[in-house]
């Protein structure tokens, strides 16, 4: 009885496209977007103002040289420039798209995004503290965590707005995902007023910094980077696979999951908790990059349907592609100055988010 309602729900919360067994289509796509990641991550390391024989580099780990040896400057450029741009640049894809999916499968509404619930703003008036007052009110803060002041300053201002929303929206252990969203669009507003007000506050240099930081860039990559984000984002996307088979049944309802044998809780606490880390460790090292957590997961439950055991690592992957090939048009585009990130990947997704809403009320077939 409780499989045919659930049956039943699904096909009203689903376009009739999205139904059937998708799985074969869905393992043959994660094969797919595994090669793809590989050859978008070779062709960033071409890419750029300077012409680095990528190739000759690749060669050469692989004990292939041709015996006419590699520049110093090559070295630099791939080694020390690109290759740290690329791999974070493929995490923090990985993080958001992997957030936006995890926290549409929580609210089970596919236009959710880590930004709605504050998180994104948390990060950004940490950033945006530390940036002004750096030198003054924060300057033993600045001191002690030196050139990565600012990406732990928006990684705690993430966490700090994850703790508050948290804290508002679970009472007697049980927490209410529609408190959580009132809430975290109250939280942000707050966050972009105290925002605001440091950005009044700012001379000419913190503002120019401030507005290059908050449209998104990976210019500022470097290997210290790296390794500041890697054990935040890997577990965070690690924990996907543990909450799959939760977002699954949280699709037929709560209390369907519960019938179903789901530790409901423990699952929107480890969600909740996962966003929070991946999304404001994105946000520290990246800046302000919006739209891959909504349009990566909604492309990806057209082609392979909404089952997160495949949509999440699919997510992981196709995020990572997407952001990599916007960095790539954000290096190119305007040679040899370098435009932020964040103005391609609005610039592509505001007109998918427009089509998605036109989409749900019928305007448009397609």
């Amino acid at each position: 009885m409780l499989q045919r309602i659930a049956q039943r729900q699904a096909a009203t919360a689903y376009p009739p496209a999205l139904q059937g067994d998708r799985s074969a289509r869905a393992r043959f796509a994660l094969v797919v977007l595994a090669v793809t990641l590989v050859l978008t991550m070779a062709l960033a390391l071409q890419v750029g103002a300077f012409d680095a024989p990528t190739l000759r580099i690749l060669m050469a780990w692989a004990g292939l040289d041709d015996g006419q040896g590699l520049a110093a400057v090559d070295r630099i450029v791939i080694l020390s420039i690109r290759l740290p741009r690329v791999i974070m640049g493929a995490m923090v894809g990985a993080a958001l798209a992997v957030s936006g999916a995890v926290m549409q499968g929580l609210f089970r509404n596919p236009l959710a995004d880590p930004g709605i619930v504050g998180v994104s703003a948390g990060a950004s008036l940490g950033a945006v503290a530390i940036i002004v007052l750096g030198g003054t009110v924060l300057a033993p803060y600045a001191e002690l965590t030196g050139a990565n002041a600012l990406p732990f300053a928006a990684f705690l201002g993430g966490l700090a707005s994850t703790y508050i929303l948290y804290s508002i929206a679970t009472r007697e252990r049980r927490t209410s995902v529609a408190t959580m969203l009132l809430a975290g669009i109250a939280l942000g507003a707050f966050a972009l007023a105290m925002t605001g007000l440091l950005i009044f506050v700012a001379d000419d240099l913190q503002l120019r910094q401030i507005s290059f930081w908050s449209l998104g860039s990976l210019a500022g990559a470097t290997w210290e980077k790296v390794v500041s984000v890697i054990p935040i984002i890997l577990p965070a996307l690690a924990a996907s696979a543990y909450l799959a088979r939760g977002l699954n049944a949280l699709a037929f309802g709560e209390a369907a999951a519960v019938h179903m044998g789901i530790p409901l809780q423990t699952v929107k606490n480890t969600a909740i908790f996962a966003i929070a880390a991946a999304t404001g460790a994105a946000v520290a090292v990246s800046g302000g990059i919006g739209f891959v957590g909504i349009i990566v997961p909604h492309v990806l439950r057209l082609l392979i349907g909404p089952d997160h055991r495949y949509l999440l690592p699919a997510s992981a992957l196709l995020g990572a592609v997407f952001l990599l090939l916007a960095d790539c048009v954000s290096r190119t585009i305007v040679p040899p100055a370098e435009l932020p990130i964040g103005i391609v990947t609005a610039a592509i997704g505001a007109p998918f988010f427009l089509w998605i809403l036109l989409r749900r009320r019928g305007i448009i077939d397609l």
